[in-house]
């Protein structure tokens, strides 16, 4: 293949993802769910035939699959490596403008920030933590590329996530993702959607609006006492005041 066939490839690519309606798409898609063509309209701010001819491009160019029930279009992100793809190329972007609307936006925003799915996986602030804790306690080794170490994998044996599907799962153990808040990067692959769950099922993390995750009281103390993070780091920032004053 020749330089120049690569690169129309990823020019080609780069095209479907440059207008702002398609990657604000791609963006609301992060939180793993299908959605409806009438959904994503309404949430771009968009007619749904102008939302719909942007889902058949993202669909032909493979970053999203649909399926239909009844009359029902869904499309949801083709995989984790694509939710990977968006999430990364966020954390390239410009940071957001200081927030200048109501106080209840500006706190919808902290607590995305903290913590929120980025497809199957935990992502900021709470999502980078665990991250920086695991290799600081050298469950995770970056020497060679990034592995899951013996005392990585007994720990989340102890934790009670299913070790035997992670070593058994297609796609790989550990990757990290860019975290696009935090600039820094949280832990993807088979282990970050196993701990996503596992937190869930032990009550350690709730799902919030749309995204964003709430990590509980008693899961603070958990997290705190099995990855050796101080329980004060893990407390949310309080969500900036907004520009405008207005509450």
């Amino acid at each position: 293949m020749s330089v120049g066939t690569e690169g129309r490839g990823m020019a080609e690519l780069a095209a479907l993802l440059a207008d702002g309606t398609r990657a604000g798409i791609c963006l609301a898609l992060l939180d793993g769910r299908a959605w409806t063509a009438g959904e994503l309209a309404r949430r771009a701010g968009v007619a749904p035939s102008t939302a719909s001819d942007h889902l058949s491009r993202l669909v032909r160019g493979g970053l999203l699959v649909e399926e239909r029930q009844g009359r029902h279009r869904y499309v949801r992100l083709a995989g984790p490596s694509v939710a990977q793809l968006i999430e990364s190329l966020a954390g390239y972007a410009p940071a957001p403008p200081a927030p200048t609307g109501s106080l209840r936006a500006s706190t919808a925003g902290a607590a995305m920030a903290y913590a929120r799915t980025c497809y199957d996986h935990l992502a900021g602030r709470l999502g980078v933590l665990v991250y920086d804790a695991l290799l600081a306690d050298g469950r995770l080794d970056r020497a060679s590329g990034l592995t899951l170490t013996p005392d990585g994998w007994a720990w989340a044996a102890g934790l009670g996530v299913p070790v035997d599907a992670l070593r058994a799962a297609r796609r790989p153990v550990v990757r990290d993702c860019l975290d696009w808040t935090e600039r820094r990067p949280h832990l993807a692959g088979a282990l970050g959607a196993a701990l996503r769950r596992r937190f869930l099922e032990l009550g350690w993390t709730t799902q919030g609006a749309g995204r964003a995750v709430r990590l509980t009281p008693g899961g603070r103390a958990a997290l705190a006492a099995t990855l050796a993070i101080p329980e004060d780091t893990l407390s949310p920032t309080p969500p900036p005041r907004p520009a405008s004053g207005r509450a």
